[in-house]
């Protein structure tokens, strides 16, 4: 633009005023010349006329026109341009000029004085609104930018040749430094020198023209720290020149959030033990260690003994605060090499390295020892034993799978025995798994194939020898196994959970069949029907009973519900809460094997139930021990000084029969009067009363 301006006032001065309008007339640029001395207008080009909207007359008979064209803000500014090309002899500026139309135009005005004394003004005048207007967006857009990524949650950078030439709030945050710090800094500045390889293979995909991707890196701290950022980098241009911008990311939560996962993948988040994965992942380094020396290593399962009890009578935090204090006092007891992991629910899994048969013995009877003492967990003082099962490697399996698997066998052989103990895989228990396996299944599907049946043994009174209730029993006739007895699924169903399915559908079939006795028109007799201990703590146990009765038509004080001595007196004062409502709705409620357990008399008369069932245990040496004999004596006194009746249980002769009247036993069951049988038998037996005698005068109690 200089050179133009420069080549017209060359012809202007060189007074070749034919070549110049020749030049000048098709031009989009203004040129004029005004005389100082005379004060007007010499010359104007028809541009002006285009911009301006004034004729080319109209600024020669009126000098003052170009002023009064500027914009009202810009008028200060001209008016010292002109003052400034005087002195100088050369000035230019840009300004706003109004037209006709009142439209504004950005204009870049060129003034030269020419001629040896300054007579006159020589000027270039060029329209530059589109030019300023893009100026403009531009600007706004940088501002908008800065606003923005000064705000973002991403740190922004902008690198030219090489070195940082903006960056917004973040970056230094991310860093720590001072914004003015980091201008000027390079990539190599912001990272660690191990890790700066990683920056080289970038800038080289750049210049290979690859198309940049997010790539993981690592910051370098004002104060020496590293951290883990992603960053991604695209060319631009800033300021009119090339550039590169980029994305910083903070991936530090990122990386704490995958620790966690990974600590929750591989870690019980209840105790923070290893759980079962990561046991198994850690396996077969173990077993190579074990390989190399040429040693054993023990893997033990121990599961808590009854302590689904925990959870249904104290709830799951209780039971979580106990699994937390058992693993802290197993794990004190071990070695550091020694790893404890939770399966899941009450089991957890012991692996002992560098360990023979003898020394896990050593183990798990120190393990049982630190369980003697009560677990103290709020105002509750809890008692927990364990049973594990142990298996051996090499010799009862080679994988962590098979070795589980045996551990597993052997726990449940612990169970068998008594619980509380510790046994070792043996071949033989294969065998017996398998079976416990095939019986729990061939349990689950006996209530819906409809295999179990109810038989009914009478309740006789001793006084007058009539039948006056039975006691419902289950039985199961498998179609391959034939009959199984109670002593063999009941405990499995227990374990399983299956207990409660099971019971609620005997106590259901129970009251359905005493329903159709009465409309038979047999006698009205009450019908006992056993609870188990785990049935009996399920939730919702009493709107079962309510539900069972209401569906049957079957009236409350007809049934009677018989619930073990130590049923009974677990968690005592829970128990009497449920025990009272069972009673308010009018249902009969016994003790069975009473006298085999530990029963606090305290407890016993504030309890509402109105029978004691002498245990069978008692019954059957009744003639020649003794013991046996006093036992059966006290626990009559007992019942009848609590104004409560006495059945006795397993009665098979008429000379325990004869003991038992002797000591006025109230009442009596076993296969002197008859075995359980069927629904249609019993209905004979009540019908015809084969054990009636005349009345004998008892004590009233």
């Amino acid at each position: 633009m200089q050179a133009f301006t420069r080549s017209v006032i060359d012809l202007a001065i060189g007074d070749n005023e034919e070549l110049l309008g020749e030049l000048l007339h098709n031009l989009d640029e203004i040129v004029w010349s005004y005389s100082i001395a005379e004060h007007r207008v010499l010359y104007v080009n028809e541009a002006a006329e285009r911009i301006y909207g004034h004729s080319r007359l109209e600024f020669l008979n009126h000098p003052e026109l170009w002023r009064q064209s500027i914009h009202p803000d810009d008028r200060e500014l001209a008016r010292c341009t002109d003052d400034r090309v005087m002195v100088d002899g050369r000035a230019e500026c840009d300004c706003r000029i109004v037209d006709t139309a009142g439209r504004i135009h950005w204009m870049h005005f060129s003034l030269y004085r020419v001629g040896e004394v300054g007579e006159r003004v020589v000027g270039v005048g060029i329209d530059i609104s589109e030019r300023k207007r893009v100026e403009l967006a531009l600007a706004e857009s940088e501002e908008l930018f800065t606003a923005t990524m000064g705000t973002s949650q991403i740190g922004v950078f902008v690198m030219q040749k090489g070195r940082l030439v903006f960056v917004n709030s973040l970056i230094p945050r991310l860093f720590g430094y001072e914004p003015d710090e980091m201008i000027g800094m390079n990539s190599f500045d912001l990272t660690p020198a191990e890790h700066r390889q990683i920056v080289v293979d970038q800038i080289r995909r750049r210049r290979n023209g690859q198309v940049g991707e997010p790539y993981e890196s690592v910051g370098l701290r004002k104060d020496g720290s590293a951290f883990p950022i992603m960053v991604l980098t695209a060319p631009t241009t800033y300021r009119g020149e090339a550039a590169t911008v980029g994305t910083v990311c903070d991936l530090s939560e990122k990386a704490s959030a995958e620790q966690r996962i990974r600590e929750l993948a591989f870690h019980d988040p209840v105790t923070g033990l290893p759980n079962r994965a990561l046991v198994e992942d850690r396996f077969g380094q173990l077993v190579a260690e074990a390989e190399r020396r040429q040693d054993k290593l023990a893997l033990c399962l121990i599961d808590l003994d009854h302590f689904k009890r925990i959870n249904d009578t104290l709830g799951h935090k209780v039971g979580d605060q106990l699994l937390c204090l058992f693993a802290e006092r197993i794990r004190g007891a071990l070695r550091k090499v020694d790893t404890l992991a939770r399966q899941g629910g009450d089991e957890f899994i012991l692996v002992l390295p560098d360990m023979a048969g003898a020394d896990a013995a050593d183990v798990a009877r120190r393990l049982l020892e630190l369980c003697e003492r009560p677990f103290r967990v709020g105002e509750h003082e809890l008692a927990m034993s364990p049973s594990i099962g142990i298996s051996l490697y090499p010799d009862d399996g080679q994988d962590f799978g098979t070795l589980m698997k045996n551990a597993d066998a052997a726990m449940y052989q612990a169970k068998e025995a008594g619980r509380r103990n510790f046994q070792f895989y043996s071949a033989s228990l294969n065998l017996a798994s398998l079976e416990r396996l095939l019986m729990e299944n061939a349990l689950r599907q006996a209530l819906t194939c409809r295999q179990f049946a109810l038989a009914y043994q009478p309740l006789v009174c001793l006084v007058t020898g009539r039948i006056v209730g039975c006691e419902a029993l289950v039985r199961w006739r498998h179609p391959h196994l034939g009959l199984v007895p109670p002593t063999r699924f009941i405990p499995l169903a227990e374990d399983t959970g299956l207990i409660n399915s099971i019971g609620d559908w005997v106590l259901a079939e129970a009251a359905r069949q005493g329903r159709v006795w009465l409309e038979a028109g047999l006698p009205a007799v009450n019908i006992a029907v056993n609870v188990s201990p785990v049935q009996f703590r399920q939730s919702g146990f009493i709107d079962m009973v309510a539900g069972v009765l209401a569906s049957s038509g079957l009236e409350p004080h007809v049934l009677e519900l018989e619930m073990t001595e130590g049923t009974v007196m677990h968690d005592a004062e829970v128990n009497l809460g449920t025990l009272s409502s069972l009673h308010r709705m009018g249902v009969g409620l016994a003790v069975d094997d009473f006298g085999t357990g530990y029963s606090s008399l305290a407890y016993l008369k504030r309890f509402p139930v109105g029978k004691l069932k002498i245990d069978r245990s008692f019954i059957r040496d009744i003639n020649e021990d003794g013991d046996d004999l006093a036992i059966a004596s006290a626990i009559i006194s007992i019942g009848h000084s609590l104004r409560l009746s006495v059945l006795a249980e397993g009665v098979e002769t008429a000379a325990q029969l004869a003991l038992l009247e002797e000591r006025f036993c109230d009442l009596a069951q076993g296969y002197y009067f008859s075995e359980p049988v069927s629904p249609e038998e019993f209905g004979e037996l009540l019908r015809h009363q084969p054990f009636a005698k005349v009345n004998r005068k008892w004590p009233k109690w």
